[in-house]
């Protein structure tokens, strides 16, 4: 009976792990732009592993700084003699001819050792450097961090926008399939009547097929642009998200865009190089520093038990030694390694500091490529948007002049194909532009 209460609450319990589990993978979520990205610093595997890369980044500060503290280390050893170590001695010491010796055995059975040492560094060049350069290590990767937030942020908001914009063009394809499924039903009843032929009833069947071909490829591409977000926001796939803003409810375009007070030394990509020079830098100093004497001390407190019986109790055969002292290390010569450190050490810094400088030039030839592709999208933007209106416009008349017996399907036709290809047209400069406009914020800095 117990066997069988055990067996099912271990089957109770495997299936709440599962519904859990399915409940965690298929959580809903409901955000604006703003808890997206919030959402991938708190998620995001880059971030998170970045965040971890600061904390490795401390701990090795901490390990460093924990080497100059006092170091107390403890040991202990049991020894059983099976055979007792034979030492030999002169055999004139005890009245033997010369030239020969007495095989004697020295020592107890069991021996056993206990022993205490502290040290202290007391000096230490390339250990006090080490230490600066483990706190600018930190920063390091402070910055790294902060850096790989920049881009995950930029790509979650191209995502997002990219899902918003699929969102509103799905919502102009179902208002173009209602038009085409409108002058379908107009056409047929006439060619039903012997109105018109066959052909004109054929050519808007082309159109209503092409279009309905369309929204199902639009359908599929707005559920991959969803798990492209959710990967880029560090979402699990199975879950269920949805998007609060919409097109018209943000601030997309910002039509003058000033970039004159422009400094690329406050883009985190100059600030890493710094980070990376300053501990360049601090490499060279610690190298010259293996050149000075080190100077270490050092106490030990040793004690021994010998015994030709197994008993620790024995207290009158427990021997104690102690001693205190120092150690000075000096270099005198090492074949030019040292120096051959320092050397390959500056070189290094004297490339850093040229990349620092094309560093420079590239993000200013970055921030000017942005800004050029930023104001060609704009335009163009522009441009799209005014055809979408004489679009429309001439596909309103086309349709009223046909509906009024003046003109044929082909033209109503032909009106509805440049409106969807003005749309089209439309939305992909504005997608390109929202792009450019992402680009050209991380380009200037403003994306934190």
């Amino acid at each position: 009976m117990k066997q069988k209460i055990f067996f099912l609450l271990i089957i109770s319990f495997y299936i709440s792990s599962n519904i859990k589990a399915q409940k965690s993978n298929n959580e809903t979520y409901g955000f604006s732009l703003q808890q997206s990205v919030e959402f991938a610093n708190k998620n995001q595997v880059d971030i998170v592993n970045a965040q971890y890369d600061e904390v490795i980044a401390k701990a090795k500060v901490n390990e460093i700084f924990g080497s100059g503290l006092p170091q107390v280390n403890a040991s202990g050893t049991f020894n059983d003699f099976l055979q007792i170590p034979t030492q030999l001695i002169p055999g004139e010491f005890f009245g033997g001819k010369p030239g020969t010796f007495i095989p004697i055995q020295f020592g107890t059975q069991y021996n056993t050792t206990g022993d205490v040492g502290i040290s202290q560094l007391l000096f230490d060049g390339s250990f006090l450097v080490g230490l600066q350069a483990s706190k600018t290590y930190f920063e390091l990767s402070q910055k790294n961090s902060t850096r790989t937030k920049i881009e995950t942020d930029a790509l979650v908001m191209k995502a997002y926008y990219s899902v918003l914009i699929a969102e509103e063009k799905m919502t102009l394809i179902d208002a173009n399939v209602e038009r085409l499924k409108k002058l379908y039903d107009d056409t047929k009843a006439l060619n039903d009547n012997g109105m018109v032929e066959k052909i004109d009833l054929d050519r808007v069947s082309v159109a209503y097929n092409n279009i309905k071909v369309e929204k199902e490829k639009m359908v599929r591409f707005i559920a991959l642009s969803y798990n492209l977000l959710k990967f880029q926001m560090g979402m699990d796939q199975k879950a269920t998200l949805t998007l609060t803003d919409k097109l018209n409810s943000l601030e997309l375009i910002n039509w003058d865009v000033k970039t004159e007070d422009f400094d690329y030394t406050k883009r985190i990509e100059y600030s890493i190089m710094e980070a990376e020079r300053k501990l360049d830098a601090l490499n060279i100093k610690r190298y010259k520093m293996a050149f000075y004497p080190s100077l270490a001390a050092f106490a030990d407190i040793n004690t021994n038990l010998y015994e030709n019986k197994f008993d620790l109790s024995g207290s009158e055969h427990w021997y104690q030694t102690s001693l205190v002292g120092a150690k000075l290390t000096l270099p005198i010569f090492d074949a030019q390694q040292r120096h051959s450190r320092v050397v390959q050490a500056q070189f290094t810094l004297k490339k850093l500091e040229n990349e620092e400088k094309n560093l420079g030039n590239s993000l200013n030839l970055q921030l000017t490529s942005a800004k050029t592709t930023y104001d060609n999208s704009i335009a163009s933007l522009k441009v799209q948007k005014d055809n979408i209106t004489l679009a429309e416009n001439v596909y309103n008349v086309t349709k009223k002049k046909y509906e009024n017996g003046q003109g044929t399907n082909l033209e109503v036709v032909t009106a509805q194909t440049a409106l969807k290809e003005a749309q089209d047209n439309y939305y992909g400069a504005l997608y390109d532009a929202i792009v450019a406009k992402v680009d050209l914020d991380k380009a200037l800095g403003n994306i934190k």
